[in-house]
């Protein structure tokens, strides 16, 4: 016998006779009913002819029933969805109202196809939903669905599986129970089949079973899995067996692990506990002539003392599943109440046609035992889930409720402490892949994308998961992040500094050579008329030293960030300077050899070359060429500044000059390449001159060391990007201008103020006429 079965029935007995007994709810009117045994699923054609018909037990054929009586005016039940589907196929041809109280398959509330069918339990999509937020609550993301044969397990199993598919939430496999006979036997096939399923389960390493079944389907699996001792999963039930008596009558599977459940809420139902016992004083009532033999009605001495035998569990457990029959009980008496337009004196004695009926069922709205029943569009009756934990203390709820889900805000809320059936009580892990920490991203080994392998983030990429998981994306330009990190951080930018050792070391240099400058254009200025001062170029030598002195007096544009103004100082006025410098140094070195080797030979050339200014006019040409370089120049490269990667430290972002400029200086210093290699070249030509005129060693090291420091600095800019070209080019306008203060205007300031004898016109004219004495 189906303990649970009687147990409902019970329940549309106790709810009739309470009706009966009520004077204010259809007075005068007493509620009959006639009960049948589904027997599971196979027998549900003949009880709904047998409700269909009359009296007289025929169902007569015609072409209007709008004013045919039935049997009976409303059905409650059956209790699964596939008989329910099978009944209702019948009953919506008569627009006969059947409310089911356990059947949740979505199919029943389409309207067009069942428009008579209600229901006093949540539909399929809350229960798979409920389920999925406990699995997600518990981040079990890999578990295995075992579901029945039947209707309800296929397509419960595929809700679930289409539920889960957007949760990241895995099915490691899916089997399907063999169904066995009512009388729980099973074929040598089924009976493989249930080894090989709880085979599957030994080995797999999914540790969260979810079951979709009838709980006839359930005896001899849980006997096979206790026979080969598989412990330590997790259980979920559907309402199907969710608070079945008898399969928690096997205490043994507490070794099987921890068995959660999802069912309607209890509601506990005064008088019922001690009606479900009571054995009736009359007499049993004669077999009447649809009874094929001895039936087991609610008088049946078998069955009480069944149900005597589990009073406790089932008072214990609070009245769930129960309360939907009682609720279906007085939704149909609550229509019949407004339909017979009751009152306190009496109810009409119009006859009850169910095509009249069940509008009025669906639009009952009352209270009952503080629960609020009325059916939604559906025909749905909104009643809250519980997910309960099976227990097996006697002296406790042995279905006690750990979490309540609302369907109409689809959550899960008061989830409360559950025990374990683990050591230290320790929550189960069910993961095909332990979850990555951050910052690294999931590589998919096979077909789940539960199964991955943890791969850290490279640097400079970062794991944002709330994108993508599985990929890691590149910080942006101006950001890093180390390995793992599953965010980036701003580049440090990095450019000359006032607080660092070599831009200290560059600027002191600079201030040397700008006081030495300054200490020479006095020396030079006081001693202008003398042969030293004369001999190195008179005025020329001012014109070089404004330069000079402008451009130790700018190196500062070197330190701090750079802005387009500091680029065009770096890429125009520093070569300007140096083109005026080296232009000057050049047609001296030329003048000279022109006085002592060419003015014998081409007397006419010299005197235009003196007339005419020559030295200022060809000063004034390189200048003038050298700033169409330097237009062309900025105008192709922009002086805008940049920002690019340190290529030693990817941390570091290096602000600088348009990364062009080591191009831009190559062609800006081109000229002054050419200017140096003509002035050593000069110099060269004049070294066999008088001693006082004698520089090709000075002019020399000068235009040696700019050409060479200038090549340096251009290739070492073609093949380094970082932070320290900035620091060399700042370095090597430094030195250069040294080489020329120091190594041009040095030795003279020396002669000038140590051997004041040779700085006369005396001494000038006698090594001359020893110079000509000597080609002589």
């Amino acid at each position: 016998m189906k303990v649970l079965g009687y147990n409902l029935m019970q329940a549309m007995r106790f709810a009739v006779e309470e009706i009966n007994n009520d004077s204010s709810l259809l007075p005068d009117v007493l509620l009959g009913y006639e009960m049948v045994d589904s027997c599971y699923m196979s027998n549900n054609v003949q009880p709904v002819l047998y409700f269909l018909s009359q009296d007289d037990y025929f169902l007569p054929i015609q072409e209007d029933y709008s004013h045919y009586v039935p049997r009976v005016v409303a059905i409650i039940g059956p209790d699964n969805s596939e008989a329910t589907k099978t009944v209702a196929n019948f009953l919506s041809l008569f627009l006969l109202p059947q409310i089911t109280y356990s059947a949740i398959n979505d199919e029943l509330g389409n309207k067009g196809r069942f428009p008579a069918v209600l229901r006093t339990m949540p539909g399929a999509d809350h229960h798979v939903e409920a389920m999925a937020q406990v699995l997600l609550h518990f981040r079990w993301n890999w578990i295995v669905v075992l579901a029945s044969g039947d209707d309800y397990g296929r397509e419960n199993g595929h809700l679930l599986s289409q539920r889960l598919a957007h949760r990241d939430i895995c099915i490691a496999f899916q089997e399907t129970l063999p169904t066995p006979q009512p009388d729980q036997t099973m074929t040598p096939q089924d009976q493989e089949r249930l080894e090989a399923i709880v085979g599957k389960l030994q080995q797999s390493t999914a540790r969260v079973v979810v079951v979709f079944s009838p709980e006839l389907a359930l005896h001899n699996f849980f006997r096979e899995v206790l026979r080969q001792n598989f412990t330590g999963a997790v259980w979920i039930a559907s309402e199907s067996w969710a608070i079945d008596p008898v399969l928690h009558n096997l205490t043994e599977l507490q070794r099987a692990g921890t068995f959660l459940g999802i069912t309607t809420q209890s509601v506990p139902i005064p008088g019922f506990s001690e009606f479900r016992v009571r054995r009736s004083r009359l007499g049993r009532p004669a077999l009447n002539r649809s009874s094929g033999g001895a039936t087991c009605n609610q008088e049946c001495d078998t069955c009480l003392n069944t149900t005597e035998s589990f009073s406790s569990i089932l008072t214990l457990s609070g009245e769930r599943v129960v309360y939907s029959v009682y609720s279906s009980v007085y939704a149909v008496a609550h229509a019949l109440h407004s339909f017979l337009g009751c009152n306190q004196s009496g109810c009409r004695k119009d006859v009850v046609y169910p095509w009249q009926l069940l509008p009025e069922i669906r639009k009952v709205n009352f209270t009952l035992l503080g629960h609020q029943i009325f059916f939604n569009e559906q025909g749905d009756l909104s009643l809250n889930l519980e997910v309960i934990q099976w227990r097996w203390d006697l002296s406790q709820n042995p279905f006690r409720s750990v979490a309540s889900y609302q369907p109409f805000k689809r959550q899960l809320k008061r989830i409360q402490d559950i025990s374990w059936n683990t050591p230290n009580n320790t929550i189960p892990v069910s993961m095909c892949s332990k979850s990555c920490q951050p910052g690294q991203k999931k590589k998919p080994v096979g077909l789940h994308p539960c199964c991955f392998e943890c791969i850290d983030c490279a640097p400079g990429t970062f794991l944002n998961q709330t994108l993508d998981e599985f990929d890691c994306q590149p910080c942006p330009s101006s950001e890093w992040s180390h390995r793992k990190d599953t965010s980036c951080f701003k580049r440090k930018l990095a450019f000359l500094e006032w607080d660092e050792a070599p831009t200290i070391a560059v600027v002191l240099l600079a201030a040397l050579g700008f006081l030495s400058t300054l200490a020479v254009v006095v020396i030079f200025w006081r001693h202008a008329q003398t042969p030293v001062v004369r001999s190195a170029g008179g005025p020329m030598c001012f014109l070089m030293l404004a330069p000079l002195l402008m451009a130790y007096a700018a190196v500062p544009v070197y330190v701090g960030p750079p802005s387009v103004s500091s680029c065009l100082f770096r890429q125009a006025f520093f070569t300007l300077c140096f083109t005026v410098c080296i232009s000057c140094i050049t047609v001296r070195s030329f003048q000279i050899v022109c006085v002592f080797k060419m003015a014998r030979r081409l007397p006419r050339a010299y005197g235009c070359w003196g007339r005419y200014h020559g030295p200022y006019v060809f000063v004034a040409s390189v200048v003038m060429l050298k700033l169409v370089i330097v237009a062309s120049s900025i105008l192709a490269t922009t002086a805008m500044p940049t920002t690019r990667v340190d290529p030693d430290d990817p941390r570091i972002m290096i602000l600088s000059c348009n990364p062009n400029y080591h191009r831009g200086l190559l062609v800006n210093t081109s000229l002054d390449l050419l200017l140096s290699v003509l002035g050593f070249g000069f110099a060269y030509t004049g070294k066999e001159l008088p001693t006082n005129y004698n520089e090709a060693k000075f002019i020399t090291f000068c235009m040696t060391f700019y050409f060479s420091s200038s090549v340096f600095l251009c290739t070492f800019m073609a093949v380094y990007s970082g932070v320290l070209v900035t620091i060399l080019d700042l370095l090597v306008t430094v030195l250069n201008l040294l080489g020329i203060s120091l190594g041009y205007f040095g030795p003279k300031c020396y002669l000038i103020l140590f051997y004041p004898e040779r700085n006369t016109p005396a001494y000038f004219n006698s090594v001359i006429q020893g110079y000509t004495m000597r080609k002589d």
